[in-house]
C-alpha cells in the first residue's frame, strides 16, 4: 500500500506540476501581450507629445502673425483716417473757391445787365465804374479758367 500511496502521490505531484506549469505558460503570455502594449503605448504617449509641442509652436506663431496684422491694420486705418480727413478738408475748400467764383460771375453778369440797362448815366461815370467792372470779370474769369485747369489736372 505504500507504494500505493507513494504513487498517488507523485501522481498528484506531476498533476499538481502540470497545472503549475501551464499556468505559468499562460502569465508567461498574458505579461508578453502587457509588454507589446506598453511599448505601444509608450510611441503612442511620444507621437502625443511631439504632436502638442509642434501644436504649441504653431499656435504661438499664428499669435505673432495675428498681433502683426493688427498692428498693421491699426496703422493702415489711422493713414485712412488722416487722407480722409485731408480729402474733406480740399473738398471743402475747393467748394469754397467754387463758390466764391460762381459769386463773381453772377456779379459780373447782374453788372452787365445793369450797364445794358442804364445808359441815361453820365460818361465819365459809366467808364469808370465800367473799367472797374470789367476789371473785375477780367479777373473772374482768369480765376474760373485757372480752378478749371487745376480740375482737369488733377482729375487726368
Amino acid at each position: 500500500m505504500s507504494t500505493v500511496i507513494t504513487l498517488l502521490a507523485d501522481l498528484l505531484v506531476a498533476v499538481l506540476l502540470i497545472a503549475t506549469i501551464t499556468s505559468s505558460v499562460r502569465l508567461s503570455s498574458r505579461i508578453t501581450r502587457l509588454k507589446a502594449d506598453e511599448e505601444a503605448m509608450r510611441k503612442t504617449i511620444a507621437e502625443l507629445m511631439l504632436a502638442t509641442e509642434t501644436a504649441e509652436r504653431a499656435i504661438a506663431g499664428l499669435r505673432t502673425t495675428l498681433s502683426d496684422c493688427d498692428r498693421t491694420l491699426a496703422d493702415r486705418l489711422r493713414t485712412a483716417e488722416r487722407y480722409a480727413a485731408d480729402l474733406a478738408s480740399q473738398v471743402e475748400a475747393g467748394e469754397t473757391v467754387v463758390n466764391r467764383i460762381s459769386q463773381i460771375v453772377d456779379a459780373t453778369r447782374q453788372v452787365a445787365v445793369f450797364e445794358r440797362k442804364a445808359p441815361s448815366e453820365p460818361a465819365e461815370k459809366v467808364n469808370s465804374q465800367g473799367d472797374r467792372l470789367r476789371a473785375a470779370v477780367a479777373t473772374a474769369e482768369a480765376l474760373a479758367e485757372r480752378t478749371a485747369k487745376r480740375f482737369k489736372g488733377q482729375v487726368r
